[in-house]
């Protein structure tokens, strides 16, 4: 052995080393998420052809003109039937024939709208054929439910229920067993079904709270739109809150220490963070991964949430992520039954 070996300095460094090689959830959040955050986020961003963007005209002569750029979706919509589409942000635009020529109806603080006016415009200028231009206005409106705000706020209810859930109910578990208060209760004549269940429960008291607290700050202060029933908004929060908590529960029926825990609650939270379209549309990724991204319980979630508030669709429109949460309920929570260690 070399003197600089026998050292106590190398020795230490050493065993710092070694040390952090014995923590997995270390390595994984210093090396293997990073890489991870930049491969989804590189996909969803990757080089690609322009967004097709949904417009709608008055005439059908305009939605001809509209139609023919690659870039717009265009259909023929009454005045009425168009501003009801553009509130709910269904389309970006509407172009509606006057005397005068054509008014553009739009909102100019969304950028993709902004970017329709100006497609709009030039098709409606070239199809009329003559050096003159046709005369054009701008109606702007800034309808609740076709901004950015409306669009992230669902986004970010079914994020916090998936943190709130997890976390409260994973954490809770794990110090039990730690601290071996599970293990007492193994000689109790409690089922132990009836133990995993009473978490689920408690999740409902502090739901009623956490919903309403920020629904009710997004409504006053932004002015975020309920279009649809609130008592089935109120039932589909319950349904998501009870997903991840049968999730977290399957996630903390084995692990011993806090550290084994937070590393297991985030692995399965990071391809929601990722994929499940909080911030950003979840179409962006490719379609090869669509099912997969469709099928986890945060996409459902946020889904559902965004078609009650923003577009008032009923319990029964919304039958496929409805299914895709009660799976997610009920295959973790019988899992976990099946494995759950009380020491």
């Amino acid at each position: 052995m070399s003197k600089l070996q026998e050292s106590s300095l190398f020795q230490l460094t050493a065993a710092r080393f070694r040390l952090f090689l014995r923590e997995p959830e270390a390595i994984f959040w210093i090396f293997v998420f990073p890489i991870l955050l930049a491969f989804g986020l590189g996909i969803a961003f990757r080089n690609r052809p322009a967004d097709v963007l949904p417009v709608a005209a008055t005439t059908p002569q305009l939605t001809q003109a509209l139609a023919a750029d690659k870039g717009l979706n265009a259909k023929t919509l009454n005045e009425t039937d168009g501003g009801r589409e553009l509130t709910i942000g269904a389309i970006q635009l509407l172009a509606i024939q006057t005397p005068q020529g054509v008014t553009y109806k739009y909102d100019d603080t969304n950028p993709d709208a902004r970017i329709a006016r100006m497609l709009a415009d030039r098709d409606i200028q070239a199809a009329a054929g003559r050096k003159d231009p046709v005369s054009a206005q701008n109606s702007l409106v800034h309808e609740a439910g076709s901004r950015y705000i409306d669009f992230v706020v669902p986004g970010l209810l079914g994020m916090n229920l998936m943190g709130s859930a997890i976390w409260g109910l994973g954490f809770s578990i794990v110090e039990a067993r730690q601290k071996k208060l599970l293990k007492r209760m193994v000689a109790s004549p409690m089922p132990r079904w009836q133990y995993l269940m009473a978490f689920l429960l408690s999740r409902l008291i502090m739901l009623v709270i956490e919903v309403a607290a920020f629904l009710g700050f997004s409504r006053f202060v932004f002015g975020v739109p309920f279009h649809g029933s609130l008592w089935e908004l109120g039932l589909l929060c319950i349904l998501t809150s009870m997903a991840f908590s049968s999730l977290g529960l399957l996630i903390a029926s084995r692990a011993r220490t806090m550290e084994a825990a937070s590393g297991l609650m985030n692995l399965a939270m990071l391809p929601m963070w990722i994929l499940s379209g909080v911030f950003f549309s979840a179409s962006r990724f490719p379609a090869v991964i669509q099912p997969f991204v469709h099928a986890l319980p945060l996409t459902a979630a946020i889904d559902a949430f965004r078609g009650n508030m923003l577009q008032g669709m009923h319990l029964n429109q919304l039958i496929a992520p409805v299914a895709i949460l009660l799976a997610w309920l009920v295959i973790p929570f019988m899992v976990a039954l099946k494995i759950f260690r009380w020491r």
